[in-house]
């Protein structure tokens, strides 16, 4: 069996400072995730003030519940990004719920569209979290050859590197975002502590 690393001093100093309830803790916090947490919240719900309020529960719960992130489950990212995950899903599924009943009690294929709306955003989001996650090198590759139309030869060039190398990183990356097909059932977080 191999052992996980042992997480970032970072994230078990901040998980204590949480637990004794500083609220400068929960502000360096909300600074250095906000922006994740509130992207990931819009990409599954595609509505602004949705993630605002999905972000806004977020650090709620981390503020009243933070000994419920395990250190040695892996980083404090992941599990922000795996709670946020699952918070903007059950707001879809309550949202969409919603609705449905709101006209009547809804066929078997609206039901399954529902579904289909939340494995879409969760492989979405899932794949955000991984570029955003990846190292610099990969994300800086794979932005210029998929948002920059570059070729592996220009991303090369662009990126001062071998061909060689940015093939490298461009496969690297790819090969990370394809695990985003592979993410666990609707509702559940990215895998805790892997390489999301």
């Amino acid at each position: 069996m191999v052992e996980k690393e042992t997480p970032p001093r970072w994230d078990r100093r901040m998980q204590q400072r949480l637990a004794r309830g500083e609220a400068a803790a929960l502000g360096e916090l909300y600074d250095r995730f906000a922006s994740l947490v509130h992207g990931l919240a819009h990409r599954v719900l595609g509505d602004e003030r949705a993630a605002d309020g999905v972000t806004r529960e977020v650090f709620a719960q981390v503020w009243e519940h933070p000994d419920a992130y395990d250190p040695q489950q892996g980083p404090l990212r992941t599990w922000v990004a795996g709670l946020t995950h699952r918070l903007a899903v059950q707001r879809l599924r309550a949202t969409e719920t919603a609705a449905l009943a709101d006209g009547g009690p809804g066929t078997a294929e609206e039901r399954e569209d529902l579904e289909g709306k939340v494995r879409h955003a969760s492989v979405a989001a899932r794949a955000d979290y991984i570029v955003q996650s990846m190292p610099a090198p990969l994300r800086a590759a794979l932005e210029l050859a998929y948002f920059q139309r570059r070729d592996y030869r220009q991303t090369a060039a662009d990126l001062g590197v071998t061909e060689d190398e940015a093939r490298r990183r461009l496969r690297l990356g790819l090969q990370l975002l394809s695990t985003a097909h592979d993410a666990p059932a609707p509702g559940a977080p990215p895998e805790y502590g892997g390489a999301a």
